[in-house]
């Protein structure tokens, strides 16, 4: 059996363009046989995700992308096959989105105080109910006019250190990985090309289960490196798309970045080991 898998997917619950019902038929028409929806501390599209799936033929993996913080470095942690009614893990990621709807608050400050007229009902229309964060007021200066598009908004204002930057509040590494276990899930590092490898190889010391191989923003000499590691290590290799469409640009990605489906059942023999 060869399924095509993609597992890393973003909805309009985090900062996605799409809904979750979207996702799942887009990874149909795309010829996808598995999903994880992996929005930012947030797993309210994953019910949605899942029932949708069962109808047309599409599994979907329960995921969750949590950011972390190593050497004053953002570090994204995946978790997978988590249980979305965790107590600890509900109130972890509850506790984040009322965070990241604060620290919204103070970059549209900073930017009225900087004489950009937008406001921050608007910023939060924009979200509809979903994760609050920095995606959305790129939204808002695009629409009212302040810049040309999604990139120059981070580029001029919202960017790391930028005019109007705000600092997380993150979860250490160690307490994230603890949660995605506790959860009963396995933890990925996403996208590893953004960080050193020195935090690559401290991550792997503290128990990391895998790392995103795939990722469009790897190279085929990332690739192959990361998959070294894998096996030196004897972790697991995941990967995906890392999708969010609408003003990200990165529509051509949807079903391109497929791992092998022999990745995706070691990981489930993993699980299965992890219960016994």
């Amino acid at each position: 059996m060869d399924l095509a898998v993609d597992l890393h997917l973003h909805t309009n619950r985090s900062d996605g363009f799409y809904s979750p019902s979207d996702i799942v038929f887009k990874a149909k028409k795309v010829g996808l046989d598995i999903i994880s929806i992996t929005d930012h501390d947030n797993l309210a599209g994953i019910e949605e995700a899942t029932e949708i799936g069962k109808q047309i033929g599409i599994e979907i993996i329960p995921g969750v992308e949590i950011s972390t913080d190593l050497e004053d470095r953002e570090v994204h942690l995946l978790g997978y096959f988590i249980d979305i009614n965790n107590d600890e893990l509900q109130k972890y990621l509850s506790f984040f989105r009322q965070e990241r709807f604060n620290r919204a608050s103070r970059i549209v400050k900073k930017l009225n105080n900087q004489g950009i007229n937008i406001s921050f009902d608007h910023v939060v229309s924009l979200a509809n109910n979903s994760a609050l964060g920095r995606p959305h007021i790129a939204t808002a200066l695009v629409e009212s006019g302040y810049v040309s598009n999604f990139y120059e908004a981070f580029d001029r204002f919202i960017g790391n250190n930028c005019p109007a930057f705000e600092r997380k509040i993150h979860v250490s590494p160690q307490s994230a990985l603890k949660l995605i276990s506790d959860a009963g899930g396995l933890s990925f590092i996403a996208h590893p090309g953004f960080i050193p490898e020195r935090i690559l190889m401290s991550l792997i010391n503290y128990g990391l289960d895998g790392i995103e191989v795939l990722h469009p923003s790897h190279n085929p000499s990332q690739v192959k490196s990361y998959r070294g590691i894998v096996n030196e290590y004897c972790l697991l290799a995941s990967g995906g798309s890392d999708f969010h469409g609408g003003k990200r640009d990165d529509e051509n990605n949807f079903g391109k970045f497929k791992i092998p489906y022999s990745d995706f059942e070691t990981m489930k023999k993993m699980l299965i080991k992890n219960t016994v």
